[in-house]
């Protein structure tokens, strides 16, 4: 249901933007140094990295049944708990070095506040949105949140390369991450306070419905996808090649710096060409970025090489490329606004279509780590190839806004 009260959309945007910003320096703060924390302090190997998105994933499942319960208190509210959730993962990473199994329970809780912000945060920002400004909005507050990617990865970078940051306990890292998650929530809870009575509490707690068919299998194409992106493309380069967290921090300092001017763009390029246009043009692009991750690997893995020049120089743009694809995320969340038949299925069908994402995540996960392990990397990103070539073909199939 919708209550009625006078509100101003743009002081909520500008509150949003806040909290978007924040949540890009929590990020960046936590989850952009996960790859080499694991490596560091646990000693793991490509076969486990899989394995360790067994718990760092499943969240992606179960939030459906998470924001399902909390439907009642509405998104912003429900937002509140998962930044709560993320705070508590994060102190506990920060100040103790627990033992794997440890870990993996407070890295689950952590993933769990993380992931049920996704879906909730999209559809918070999309409440937000007027008319067909809705890219353009999104594009604003991603803009932001890479703004601040980007800060926090100037910190690490800097952190780390003086020896100021490590990984030994306290992580001071990570336990500035939970300050900035905090006061996400403290903000969350100013929105809501502001929007009282006119915010949106979701009616369905869970929703399928067979006109929306497309945009799961989309979703599940990405989650596939989305998982060699994040997991293994950045293992080429710390496990393969010896990157440190300083080094990736950097690259991570690039990948956002574009993304602040990058991402404003793809949300005018949906909001001018359509998310049809714009899901095919990603699909095919990566299409040829995996490919190309596919012949590196390879060659690394394979000779002693101590790639130099030209050929640093093309692991360095690949990776930043790379990192573009999480960018055009708002591309499936828009979609979904578009094909919603009500208000109120869209916060349950993006939270379904994190599941089915996150479902074929893990799974892909843990056997593409056995299929590196087993057979070399190179396999791992013909399987990310394919994906993009399936979402191509999805994505041609989306029927353009006037044939709706």
């Amino acid at each position: 249901m919708i209550k009625q009260r006078n509100f101003n959309p743009e002081t909520g945007i500008k509150i949003f933007i806040v909290i978007s910003a924040l949540v890009g320096l929590a990020m960046g703060l936590s989850d952009a140094l996960f790859a080499n924390y694991f490596k560091e302090a646990y000693a793991i190997n490509a076969q486990q990295r899989g394995f360790i998105e067994i718990p760092r994933e499943l969240p992606g499942i179960l939030s459906i049944i998470f924001i399902a319960a909390l439907s009642k208190f509405g998104d912003i509210r429900a937002a509140v708990a998962a930044q709560l959730m993320s705070v508590g993962g994060m102190i506990v990473l920060g100040i103790s070095r627990p033992s794997y199994s440890i870990m993996l329970l407070f890295l689950f809780i952590y993933s769990s506040g993380v992931h049920m912000y996704i879906p909730l945060g999209d559809s918070i920002g999309l409440s937000l949105s007027k008319g067909n400004n809705m890219g353009r909005t999104l594009g604003r507050f991603n803009s932001l949140r890479m703004a601040f990617l980007m800060f926090a990865g100037v910190i690490t970078f800097f952190g780390f390369r003086t020896g100021f940051f490590d990984f030994n306990v306290p992580v001071t890292v990570f336990l500035a991450s939970a300050v900035s998650f905090g006061i996400v929530a403290v903000l969350l809870m100013v929105l809501y306070n502001l929007k009282r009575g006119a915010e949106h509490t979701n009616g369905a707690k869970f929703v399928y419905r067979k006109e929306y068919l497309r945009y799961y299998v989309i979703c599940a194409l990405f989650g596939g996808r989305k998982q060699i992106m994040l997991v293994y493309s950045p293992w080429v380069l710390i496990d393969l090649l010896d990157f440190k967290a300083d080094t990736m921090s950097i690259l991570a300092v690039v990948g956002a710096l574009i993304g602040i001017f990058f991402m404003p763009v793809v949300g005018k390029w949906i909001d001018k060409y359509s998310v049809r246009n714009v899901m095919m043009a990603e699909a095919l692009a990566f299409i040829f970025v995996y490919v190309a991750y596919g012949l590196l690997s390879k060659w690394v893995s394979v000779s002693d090489v101590t790639l130099t020049g030209l050929g640093m120089m093309l692991v360095y743009l690949l990776n930043i490329i790379d990192r573009m694809s999480a960018q055009f995320a708002m591309t499936r969340a828009i979609y979904m606004r578009s094909i919603a038949l009500s208000a109120e299925d869209v916060t349950p069908s993006l939270t379904l279509g994190m599941g089915i994402d996150h479902v074929i995540a893990i799974i892909g996960a843990s056997i593409c780590g056995s299929i590196w392990f087993v057979f070399g990397p190179e396999y791992v990103f013909i399987i990310a190839g394919i994906l993009s070539l399936l979402n191509l073909v999805a994505a041609i199939g989306i029927r353009p806004p006037s044939a709706a």
